[in-house]
């Protein structure tokens, strides 16, 4: 059960942040270019929804991942700020959050599996 939300959790968040230029590109057309606010009609309710995925996803791997309360924290401030989830995911990913080696430990592995 951990590998799909792994999974969704790291599409969701560079969608997220997709979402975010696309909704950052619509808000210039509508405020400052004063041409259309389309872009805005569009982007804004698949920033919304994608933006409510990736923090159930966060809660998700909270619990499943036992992640500590400031990685929980952390990965849902990230979406409030147009990019950080990209950020956020390969912070956790080289840290072993997200369900692989962390970084640090990696070569206490390799070393452990030369001896065996």
């Amino acid at each position: 059960m951990k590998n799909p939300v792994i999974r969704a959790f790291r599409i969701l968040a560079v969608a997220e942040a997709i979402s975010w230029a696309a909704l950052l590109a619509g808000m210039y057309f509508k405020w400052i270019a004063g041409t259309t606010e389309v872009g805005v009609q569009v982007a804004g309710p698949i920033h919304g929804a994608l933006f409510v995925a990736y923090g159930a996803a966060a809660l998700a791997l909270w619990r499943l991942q036992r992640w500590p309360f400031m990685v929980a924290f952390f990965a849902g401030i990230s979406a409030v700020f147009p990019f950080a989830t990209i950020l956020f995911e390969r912070w956790a990913g080289k840290r072993g959050y997200l369900g692989g080696v962390p970084a640090e430990a990696s070569p206490d592995v390799t070393k452990e599996s030369a001896r065996v």
